[in-house]
Order: C-alpha cells, then structure tokens, then sequence
C-alpha cells in the first residue's frame, strides 16, 4: 500500500462509514498478519526441530507441502481458509505455548488446517492426520468426532472423504455445499450453520473459539452446541440485519463482509436483562464473540460494535497507530476500568460508529417508536462519551502520526454528528 492510499483509507475508516477501499485494506491487512504468522511457526518449528519427535516433524512437513500445493492450486480458497477466524486463534495459540506435549498438541491441528485448505483449492491428496483430543476441526467447515483420535482424510475435486479409524461411517464433504452421509448409522460429524441471507456462520463447534480462560468479566465460556440453539441465533440475525438495511443499508452490507462468523457465549446470569456480553479477539478479528442479546436492536448495536473492533485490528496490522504500551491508563465513560491508550482508540473507535448509527435512527421514518426513543437516548450518551475520550488521544503522545491523523479525523466525524438533545436551546 503506498502512502497516498493509506492517507486516504485511514481518512475513510476513521469516518467509520464503510467503503469498498476500507474493506479491501481490512483484508490485506489480514492476510498479512496471518502470512506472517505462519512464517513465525515454521521459523519455530526450525529453530527446535531437534527437539521434536520425528513423526511429528514429519507430519509437520507433510501439512506444510500440502498447504503449499492448494496455495498453487487456488490461492483465494487458501486465503479465505487461513483468514477464517479461529485459524487466527489456533495460531495465538500455538506461538504461545511451551515446548513439549502442549505445543505439539496444537500443532496436531494444522492438518485440518491444510486438509480444509487443499479441500476448497480442489487439490487431489490423501493423508492422515492425528486427532488427539477425538475432535476433528475442520475451520469454517465443522467438525468430525474421532474417539480413536485418529481419521484418513482424502481429497480431489473440491470433495473430501473422511474416514474415522473408530466406529463412525464416512462422511462427504463439498467445499461449498455441505456434507452428505454416504451409509446409514449415526454420523459423528457436525457442520457449522449459515445465518440467514449470507455467508456469516454460526460457529458454536470450533475449539478455539473461546479462549480457555473465557471472555470478559465473568470468564464466559463458549455456548455448546443443541438442537435449539440455532433458531434464536438466525432469529436474532435476521432481524437486526433488516433494521440495519432499512436505516443504513451500506453498513448493513458491511457487517455480511467484515464478519465472518458469530461465537455464541454462554449467558451470564449476572447481566439477566442487561446488554449482552461481547467481544472480538485480537486474534480473531471477524469473529463476533457474544451472549444472545435480548432483541433485534441489541444484536444489531453488538455487531456493528464489534464490526469495528474488526475493522482497527484488521487496519493496525498495515499501518500502526499506537506506540509500544506504555503505563498510562485512563478512565473512559463506557468501562470501569482504566484503560491504556490502545484500549482507549479501540473504545472511541466502536463507539463513534455506534454514534453514527444512533444519529440515522433518530432521523429515520418508518422506524418502531421505541426503537428511535432508545436511539436518541443512546447518540446523547455515547456522544458525550466519545468527546470525553477523543480528548484523551487528541492529547496523548502515545499514537504513531498516522494514529494523530487517525484521532483528528475521528473528532472531525464525530462533531458532524451533531449536538445531543440535551444541548439544544
């Protein structure tokens, strides 16, 4: 990206509006960080691979030329594969462990990870892979229950086979069209579900979906999978995405392209009747971390939210806006807690867009009255949230120039908003 263009985009991503340039930065920004994560394991993987057992080095190897060969094959289907969200957390993951038992475990999964790749580029390759925790997971596709911790995977023609050593028949699965059982029995395979009207996934099987220690607060953990738990979801998507369409279509069609899956939480009884818990991971950008909020409107204002908190993750990957962590902490209207200058960007920065989307329901016609009458209460607390903490970068010295520029055009999005009802003489 030359300098011009990366003026330009930051300049058009501060304004939190969406853009086909935006969106394309977003994903080579992407594809970037997750290139570069890949090297760090393979750069790791040299650095002990006398330390590792040789099946593992192997195995090891052989996932990494299969990789290869579906990047030759189809290096878009390969991109999207390595650029789905939990492909991110496996990698966090896996950097982050120690040497020995825990951090060959983890490397066990990029078999799936190449498998799926080869699979959607349409490669012809057959191998095994090991299934230590009897769970294969398969990112963006679902997951085979394999009790003898061990499957044979075989692939060609965007179709793969997988045949658990255990008691569980095979399945088939198509890289875009879903999985059919090829004998009668009880199929230990289970896919992840499309939400209504597009692409985006329910992703309630994904192991590395939810951090071990759980998210927020209360240490939420991820929703397991029931029969009724798809219902709500598609429920709840569906109609924020048609409130979304009727008042700002463009950010509508920017949630379908930003996102790419939401993780159900389990629902904290201490926030019974409050707004819902949710989250985006540093390493998962794309991924909607949430309890199931309580109505159309909540789910709507969760995913544009976390939509954002995508879209600064996915952009500081190209073009930095914060300078190494420093001790400053600050106090911001939205959270109890201090919070560093990073926290602080990425607070302002959701909470402008929900600003702006607060100030178009207002404005709309044809809208719920008591949609609108939450949508004016909502711009004046946010509103006067967001000035409190622009301030608060407007004067730190802990944001890179780009981040300056980044904060100034925020502070000019956020005074073309308009004033809040409370300031109206």
């Amino acid at each position: 990206m030359t300098l011009a263009s990366a003026t330009s985009v930051l300049a058009e991503l501060a304004r939190t509006r969406p853009t086909e340039a935006g969106t394309a930065a977003l994903s080579a920004g992407l594809r970037a960080r997750r290139l570069l994560l890949l090297k760090s394991l393979l750069a790791r993987i040299d650095r002990q691979r006398d330390r590792l057992d040789p099946a593992v080095r192997h195995r090891f190897d052989r996932d990494w030329s299969v990789l290869e060969r579906a990047e030759e094959a189809d290096p878009a289907a390969v991109r999207d594969v390595v650029n789905y969200p939990m492909a991110g957390a496996w990698l966090a993951e896996i950097l982050a462990a120690p040497e020995g038992h825990a951090f060959e475990r983890h490397l066990a999964h990029f078999g799936a990870v190449a498998a799926t790749a080869a699979v959607r580029a349409g490669c012809r390759v057959t191998m095994d892979v090991e299934v230590p925790e009897g769970l294969l997971a398969l990112p963006g596709l679902g997951v085979l229950r394999c009790p003898a911790g061990r499957a044979r995977l075989h692939m060609g023609a965007g179709r793969l086979r997988i045949t658990d050593s255990g008691p569980s028949e095979d399945v088939v699965l198509y890289a875009r069209s879903g999985v059919r059982r090829l004998r009668d029995g009880s199929s230990h395979w289970s896919g992840l579900r499309t939400l209504p009207g597009g692409a985006v996934v329910l992703d309630d099987l994904d192991p590395y979906r939810v951090p071990p220690s759980g998210v927020g607060p209360a240490a939420l953990p991820a929703a397991e999978r029931k029969d009724d738990l798809y219902g709500p979801w598609a429920r709840r998507w569906r109609s924020a995405q048609e409130l979304l369409a009727a008042i700002d279509p463009d950010r509508a069609a920017e949630i379908g392209a930003v996102l790419r899956a939401v993780v159900p939480l389990s629902a904290d009884p201490l926030r019974a009747g409050h707004h819902p818990m949710s989250a985006t991971l540093r390493a998962a950008p794309g991924a909607v971390l949430t309890s199931l909020p309580a109505g159309a409107e909540e789910m709507a204002e969760v995913l544009v939210h976390e939509a954002h908190h995508t879209k600064l993750a996915a952009f500081q990957e190209l073009v930095p806006l914060c300078e190494p962590a420093g001790d400053a902490v600050h106090r911001v209207g939205w959270r109890p807690d201090l919070r560093p200058i990073a926290g602080v960007l990425q607070g302002v920065y959701a909470h402008l867009a929900l600003t702006d989307l607060w100030r178009r329901v207002r404005a709309g016609t044809g809208l719920a009255e008591p949609w609108r009458r939450r949508a004016t209460e909502q711009f004046d607390i946010y509103r006067e949230q967001v000035e409190g903490a622009l301030s608060i970068l407007l004067e730190s010295d802990e944001l890179t120039f780009a981040g300056r520029k980044f904060a100034q055009e925020m502070d000019r999005h956020h005074a073309s908003l308009g004033r809040t009802s409370r300031t109206l003489g």
